[in-house]
């Protein structure tokens, strides 16, 4: 973490908020000091267009080529369907606001957990380790990976899109994103931009394909979803509505439309940060909303209700088939999906990896001298592997039947305890003179307001039985809250031991050292400060 410090700090000499009586420090988990290791060059460094791309990527993914089919069989109902994917575009605005305000006022890279950080000083490192655990257990690549795979498998006309084969397929998508980011980082950098231009192309191929349906250009009779559009379809596994339903519907559209905080995670490598991202981050997400909402008519255009619930993750290729037939040609429109989850693929293990390597470079993982390598090509090779790894293990472990929804579900819940924390503090500084917050950017109280209540009510609502079979989609309902509040539960188990228990057995404990580097920036790390003996 790095922040510009008030100019009349002396910065010849380091601060270490320690007793000066104490032995000398230790850095937790092998952290290391060298803060040159992490330099980055300014031609590396990313202006407005590569921000773009970097959160366009993002966002643009598994999700709009996926999710409508579980979002419409949850809702039952076309209107409904089309009115949350409205309101997941107003919810990222809403959030750019928040992150906005704290990203420029905080321009450091690490993303919201600078936020937490920031409003959260008591228990002290509290809300690091939570953040901690879902950042790391949780900020995989699984979904967009599996998503990859079934479309390959839809394009090269595989009787079935599930199973090993497109778990197989999955992990050397993965693997190929990891290995490139780690050895030219340069070229992967190029790579999500030249994938950013073409999966916006692909989802305006889909969207003239709606128009193109709803003129009658199709191979399908005409389905009919737009007569009666608020109709609520019940039985044959529809979700007939409910609460349950619609907070798992809008867990998925939030998920297809995250990434809107991607440059936030990278802020410490943007030229010029406060205009870069603040002018990149409202074309991104605009654009984005626009195109998604467009994407969701084309699909009720051409397939039809029935077909349309039960597509699962490759709803993109139904369509294509609906229009064009199941000729060579229209098989292999799927395959162009695949290119853009693969985008998706690449421009998250970027973002990630560094918010591992920022907990790294910390000291607050374990071998945090190694996690936060950025040997042989400076990139964060042992990072992405970390990231790597824990993907692999996810694709590998659920049931093939419910793997993507499972996954998607299971990766978005733990983010409306986070980002809802995070809203619930942007308000307490606001109003806490104390605090003396200030930012360029003003996020207005309704704004903050309906972020958060929007993110309790994702957070509380899945616990609640919906109507029906408990276990329709071959799980308990209760298991992916319950396994997601679980993984912000070991960051409390593992804050406990990091701060309370190792320390007393090792008669030390845990303190922070800022060291102010000739630029003036300030570079935090956790350090063992071992008890003085009288």
């Amino acid at each position: 973490m790095a922040t510009k410090l008030d100019p009349d700090v002396d910065k010849t000499q380091p601060h270490v908020d320690i007793d000066e009586t104490s032995t000398p420090p230790e850095y937790v988990n092998g952290s290391v000091l060298d803060e040159n290791t992490y330099a980055f060059t300014e031609d590396r460094k990313i202006g407005v267009t590569g921000a773009v791309f970097l959160i366009l990527n993002k966002m643009i993914g598994t999700g709009i080529f996926s999710t409508p089919s579980g979002i419409f069989a949850a809702t039952g109902s076309v209107g409904v369907s089309l009115f949350l994917w409205v309101i997941g575009g107003i919810l990222a605005f809403a959030g750019l606001s928040i992150w906005l305000e704290f990203g420029l006022a905080i321009p450091r890279s690490g993303g919201h957990k600078n936020y937490l950080e920031r409003v959260y000083q008591r228990p002290k490192y509290l809300a690091t380790c939570i953040l901690g655990a879902q950042m790391l257990l949780l900020g995989f690549s699984a979904s967009n990976s599996l998503a990859f795979g079934r479309y390959v498998l839809s394009a090269s006309g595989a009787k079935s899109t599930d199973g090993w084969a497109a778990r197989g397929i999955s992990i050397s998508c993965v693997t190929f994103a990891s290995l490139l980011h780690a050895t030219l980082p340069k070229w992967g950098m190029r790579l999500i931009n030249v994938l950013g231009v073409f999966k916006v192309g692909i989802l305006l191929f889909i969207i003239f394909s709606g128009f193109a349906a709803l003129a009658g250009h199709r191979r399908v009779p005409n389905p009919h979803n737009f007569d009666n559009a608020f109709k609520i379809e019940t039985g044959n596994g529809y979700g007939g509505g409910g609460a349950y339903a619609y907070s798992t519907a809008l867990l998925r559209i939030v998920y297809s439309y995250a990434g809107w905080d991607n440059a936030n995670y990278v802020i410490g490598e943007l030229k010029n940060p406060r205009k870069t991202l603040g002018t990149a981050a409202p074309i991104a997400i605009g654009g984005v909303s626009i195109l998604y909402v467009l994407a969701n008519v084309a699909y009720f255009a051409a397939i039809p209700k029935e077909q349309l619930a039960n597509s699962e993750v490759i709803v993109a290729a139904v369509l294509f088939r609906n229009i064009f037939g199941d000729s060579a040609a229209a098989r292999s429109l799927p395959a162009f999906v695949a290119l853009s989850n693969l985008g998706n693929v690449l421009a998250v293990s970027f973002a990630h990896s560094r918010l591992n390597q920022e907990f790294a470079k910390e000291g607050i993982i374990p071998f945090s001298q190694f996690w936060a390598s950025n040997k042989p090509f400076n990139a964060p090779a042992t990072s992405l592997f970390l990231h790597w790894l824990i993907t692999v293990i996810v694709l590998s472990g659920p049931p093939p039947g419910a793997a993507y929804n499972f996954i998607v579900d299971l990766q978005t819940y733990p983010g409306a305890w986070i980002n809802g924390s995070v809203a619930a503090g942007l308000i307490y500084l606001h109003y806490s003179k104390r605090e003396a917050w200030t930012s360029p950017w003003h996020t207005y109280l309704p704004v903050a307001v309906l972020y958060l209540l929007l993110n309790v009510f994702l957070a509380i609502v899945p616990f609640v039985p919906p109507k029906g079979d408990w276990n329709s989609k071959g799980y308990p309902y209760y298991v992916f809250p319950v396994i997601g509040l679980g993984v912000l539960l070991l960051g409390v188990v593992y804050w406990v031991c990091w701060t309370k228990l190792w320390p007393k057995i090792g008669g030390y404990h845990v303190a922070t050292e800022r060291r102010v580097d000739e630029d003036g920036v300030e570079h935090v790390r956790y350090i063992k400060v071992y008890n003085k003996h009288e």
